[in-house]
């Protein structure tokens, strides 16, 4: 994530005219030798070893959080009571209420608050988007959405920081479901009440001793207790009358990032799947018959969102520019002084969601989101 935030600070200014500018100025790390050498290959001024000195620093104005989900919370507060405007990887936070303390911070301070689910801007899910505000779909009777991937299926992929309930608060379900939840409130509505199972496979596995990134090196003779979910999955109701089918997991063989939805309504349906981001399907009941069917809209025209700004039609974009365009938002929002969605109310709802699922599949019954923010008071609003 460190990469694709650089790539996205380094780019926006040169396909979109924004008044602020992001400037490169000081990137962050714990191990120096490793840090120095990203702030040369990223195209970073200067770095530091400790994030409190890089909060501290004069010519440090948006403080970008891409750390493990337990440090978020900590770092986002800090940042915000020093004056520092705020972007964070999802999910927000640990817990609901760490997440309202963030919110509570950002909002206290009047600093921009911004946190990172970048799929929203993929021009295919922002024409989907339209249309659906246009009501060319009418009523949403359903949502179904998957996130798939494989990559720790081999039992002796060792136990890294992605899979520690202290660090990362939960498994597929925050790494994963939390994007599918984020589409699913962008583009349906607010989630009512939640149902959900969750699973582990694989209860063991190999202490890490070396890692990078999503990878590691695990130790041939400890082994330690997975503490999260390899599989989540769970029924939704909207509070718009939709439903909704949700599963994210880490063991669906051949799936690399297989993040899509499916969305129908009573005038028609869309798809999208990110493995073919600038593809939307779409379906409408008022075609004559012998002629309705799914039609793949190519969504690089100027007239879809953000694609105007890259190549001619059909010159395909890819994931780097997910986070271009919600570059955009964010360097606007610091100009004009308001906080573009996604922001932290978005984290707080969605950490709402995460926390419903879990709860129902420890007590196998329906949760409500109500009932989540009630017990969670007075520390949290809803």
């Amino acid at each position: 994530m460190g990469k694709a935030h650089s790539h996205a600070y380094r780019d926006v200014s040169f396909y979109f005219d924004t008044k602020a500018k992001p400037v490169l100025q000081a990137i962050c790390g714990r191990n120096e030798e490793g840090v120095k050498e990203a702030a040369a290959t990223m195209g970073w001024q200067s770095y530091e070893t400790d994030w409190r000195k890089l909060i501290a620093r004069d010519d440090i104005d948006l403080i970008d959080i891409v750390t493990p989900n337990n440090s978020h919370a900590e770092i986002a507060i800090a940042a915000a009571q020093a004056g520092k405007h705020v972007f964070c990887e999802k999910p927000l936070a640990l817990t609901l209420e760490q997440s309202q303390r963030m919110l509570d911070a950002v909002e206290k301070n009047g600093v921009v608050h911004m946190i990172n689910h970048n799929y929203r801007f993929a021009p295919a899910v922002q024409w989907a988007k339209k249309l659906i505000e246009e009501g060319r779909l009418g009523r949403i009777y359903h949502i179904r959405a998957t996130y798939l991937q494989d990559w720790i299926m081999d039992p002796e992929f060792p136990l890294v920081w992605r899979l520690s309930k202290e660090v990362c608060g939960s498994g597929a379900l925050g790494d994963l479901a939390a994007h599918s939840i984020d589409l699913a409130r962008f583009l349906v509505g607010e989630f009512k009440e939640v149902s959900g199972i969750m699973e582990t496979f694989i209860k063991e596995r190999p202490i890490v001793e070396d890692s990078s990134g999503l990878s590691g090196k695990g130790s041939s003779e400890q082994k330690g207790p997975v503490e999260v979910d390899d599989a989540s999955v769970f029924l939704a109701r909207f509070e718009n009358g939709a439903i909704g089918t949700f599963e994210a997991t880490r063991f669906a063989g051949g799936n690399r990032n297989g993040n899509r939805f499916e969305i129908n309504g009573e005038k028609g349906s869309i798809r999208w799947d990110m493995e073919n981001m600038n593809n939307l399907d779409v379906y409408f009941h008022q075609d004559e018959d012998g002629l309705q069917g799914f039609r793949t809209i190519n969504c690089t025209e100027e007239v879809h969102p953000y694609a105007g700004a890259y190549w001619p039609a059909a010159h395909i974009i890819g994931y780097e520019h997910t986070f271009t365009n919600l570059m955009v938002e964010l360097m606007n929002g610091i100009d004009q002084g308001y906080s573009p969605l996604p922001n932290f109310v978005d984290g707080v709802r969605n950490q709402a969601i995460l926390e419903a699922v879990q709860e129902s599949a420890q007590t196998k019954q329906w949760v409500t989101l109500s009932d989540v923010f009630k017990r969670a008071e007075p520390s949290v609003k809803s």
